[in-house]
């Protein structure tokens, strides 16, 4: 069977390079889940750090999101919750109880200072990176703080709270007429597949561990409803998969995804609790394996947004998100590494690449088997992509871009837009408790809580992708040090500021 990217005729080599985006905000390292807790977006910042020491963000436009408001969230999450995120605190929660037990907020989505500031901040590089997507400003976008695939419209769930993919697969619908998402975190991507199980707008494909463990769901039967069948694809794995068993899946499934569905634009989630080693995860892939993927997806030379998502074992995390960075630019990293900031993390071999354990892979060639031809089945009646009479579209997102001339400020904004620009957001001092350093556990093998969650089926949600326009235009960022670009843009009032994978 043919399983190659390069098969189809939009296809470019692997040699070719690629204009891309990068969004990175310095304080989303500061934000922290709280003691003891997996979650720790410190990861961001070292991934940032191997980034400028290898010398790769010389080679992309690198940009400071502007944050998601209010309104842009509410394009997917109820306006409850998002006024419930704004508000919250650490102080006032013991005063919420109903609310933070409606909202699943609390034990492994925690309270935490400078909440929805963050959530601000992940949901704005991607949004942001679909509007460049959508504006042709870039062939790849990368957010590494997004890829938050739990949150519900309603509720956190799995150390998520506002669901960016969601979100960008929204914009990118204004432009395109198909998205589709792929996700290779170790955990299904239940929040995204719900969020668009009756449409045929939208294909989820979805590469996780399956059976008692955390979501629950992604059974292989899990194809879709009503006009959305067949667009959802569920791949459940077992313990222990390597890089072979891996691709024996993804590549033909991948290839026949891209030619059944063309999709205008895709989205990569690439959560990194696939690797082996990881602190909740049980797969063994290597960082080169998990970026086969990335390098895979690129081939296809279709506008692509490559997204974080989940990973515990921090170290392993920022290896492989510098190394798939180099993929998406098309250039190769040293596996020995620089010195820099975060150096005695990766000790004692100071290298990029580790090497698998020697785990047993519980997924035999048979059941693998199985699944490939079942989905490739599934697939197999799609006779074509499918055809969709586009509405009157909004005004396309504009976004102010720092390398425009100043005194064009006031023009940079879509007068047709129904956006508001927001006023200068000053940073709040002392709001954002800074990540204590813990001692890294060694083990492997927990397991992000255990309560499924039983779908909905929201048909609202892909339909409206033609509703307002998000907000949420980048700022250059100087590179290496990473400051911020002053802009002169005529702010108009703002919502208030102030909520995982």
């Amino acid at each position: 069977m043919d399983t190659g990217g390069n098969s189809l005729s939009s296809a470019a080599p692997d040699g070719v390079k690629r204009k891309v985006c990068y969004f990175y905000d310095p304080e989303v390292g500061n934000y922290y889940y709280g003691q003891g807790h997996p979650m720790k977006p410190h990861r961001i910042r070292m991934t940032h750090a191997l980034l400028a020491h290898y010398g790769l963000l010389q080679h992309m436009q690198v940009l400071k999101p502007f944050p998601a408001r209010d309104r842009d969230l509410c394009r997917f999450h109820a306006d409850d919750y998002v006024s419930f995120l704004r508000s919250i605190t650490p102080e006032t929660q013991q005063d919420q109880l109903r609310q933070l037990k409606r909202f699943n907020v609390g034990e492994d989505c925690p309270v935490f200072d400078g909440l929805y500031s963050f959530c601000q901040t992940y949901a704005g590089g991607s949004v942001g990176g679909a509007v460049k997507l959508n504006h042709n400003l870039c062939d790849i976008a990368v957010n590494w703080a997004g890829g938050l695939h739990h949150a519900k419209k309603c509720e956190a769930s799995g150390f998520c709270y506002v669901n960016d993919i969601v979100l960008a697969i929204l914009e990118l619908l204004k432009v395109h007429e198909r998205v589709l998402y792929v996700d290779i975190d170790i955990h299904h991507g239940d929040g995204v597949e719900e969020a668009f199980y009756t449409t045929d707008r939208v294909m989820t494909v979805s590469f996780h561990k399956f059976g008692d463990y955390f979501p629950g769901t992604g059974d292989v039967r899990d194809i879709g409803y009503s006009k959305g069948k067949y667009y959802s694809l569920n791949v459940p794995l077992d313990d222990g998969i390597d890089d072979e068993s891996y691709h024996f899946l993804f590549k033909p499934l991948i290839g026949k995804v891209m030619e059944v569905f063309k999709p205008g634009a895709v989205i990569l989630q690439c959560g990194a609790d696939s690797l082996s080693g990881d602190r909740l995860g049980c797969f063994n892939l290597s960082i080169k394996g998990h970026a086969e993927c990335v390098k895979f997806m690129r081939s296809f030379n279709v506008p692509l947004l490559l997204l974080g998502g989940g990973g515990y074992t921090i170290r392993n995390v920022a290896r492989c998100w510098c190394y798939e960075t180099g993929v998406a630019l098309g250039i190769e990293v040293d596996d020995k590494m620089p010195q820099h900031e975060y150096y005695e993390y990766f000790g004692p071999d100071y290298t990029l690449h580790v090497a698998p354990s020697n785990m047993e892979n519980k997924n035999s060639h048979q059941v693998l088997e199985e699944i490939r031809c079942k989905l490739l089945d599934n697939l197999s009646k799609l006779q074509h992509a499918p055809s969709v009479q586009f509405q009157e579209r909004v005004p396309d997102t504009e976004l102010p871009e720092a390398e425009e001339e100043q005194n064009a400020a006031d023009e940079r904004w879509d007068p047709d837009s129904d956006m508001d620009v927001d006023e200068e957001r000053k940073p709040l001092p002392g709001r954002v408790k800074r990540e204590v350093v813990e001692a890294e556990p060694k083990e492997s093998e927990g397991q992000k809580g255990s309560s499924g969650h039983a779908r909905g089926f929201d048909t609202t949600i892909a339909e409206n992708a033609s509703g307002k326009a998000l907000d949420a235009g980048p700022k250059q960022i100087d590179e290496a040090g990473v400051r911020v670009e002053q802009e002169n843009v005529n702010k108009a009032s703002s919502d208030q500021m102030f909520s995982k994978s």
